[in-house]
């Protein structure tokens, strides 16, 4: 009884308390910080293009970078941003060699467009990130997934960032089309 109560006030406390106090060895608590953000930070791998036992060890790997580095958590952003770079980092560190071979491939041939959303309006955001080339799918997942700005993102694939700048727009715009509601530019065009 006392171990559910004892969770119970664990899931009250503010993501930054919990970090605090994880960072005075606190272990629950930040088992707490990993049941709250390891979805968000595996789902962010799997955009990046980690196949899913991949981003399950990454996110293990994150959340274990994390702890080792808990102090240097100061709640000036969210904690899931922070574990976010880390996971983001560390995906990119193992596939550096992958990474700059496909921001250099040639572009694919573009996919016949599709709608990215079911009758109820839910919108497949990873159906429409998967439609993308690897390079934009790369550099939005960082961009808008790992909160990297064009620099960092630049600096951690060694890309120019013209280069970034250029997958990100061409990402964004592809993205703006495939999620387009029915009615509005997509719905123009044959399905089929």
């Amino acid at each position: 009884m006392a171990g559910s109560n004892a969770n119970r006030a664990l899931t009250g406390l503010h993501d930054v308390e919990l970090a605090a106090l994880a960072a005075a060895g606190g272990r629950r608590e930040f088992g707490e910080l990993v049941r709250r953000h390891s979805p968000a930070v595996r789902g962010l791998l799997r955009r990046m293009g980690a196949d899913a036992a991949a981003a399950d060890d990454l996110a293990q790997d994150a959340f274990l970078a994390a702890y080792e580095r808990i102090t240097e958590f100061r709640g000036e952003g969210t904690f899931v941003a922070w574990v976010r770079r880390i996971a983001a980092r560390l995906y990119l560190k193992r596939r550096r060699k992958d990474a700059q071979i496909v921001l250099e491939a040639e572009p694919r041939e573009p996919e016949q467009v599709r709608a990215y959303a079911d009758n109820a309006g839910r919108i497949d955001l990873d159906g429409a990130l998967n439609s993308l080339s690897a390079a934009e799918r790369l550099c939005v997942s960082l961009c808008y997934g790992a909160g990297l700005s064009h620099s960092e993102v630049a600096e951690t694939l060694n890309t120019p960032l013209g280069t970034v700048k250029s997958h990100v727009k061409r990402g964004l715009d592809k993205l703006r089309e495939r999620l387009a509601p029915q009615g509005a530019e997509a719905g123009s065009m044959a399905h089929g």
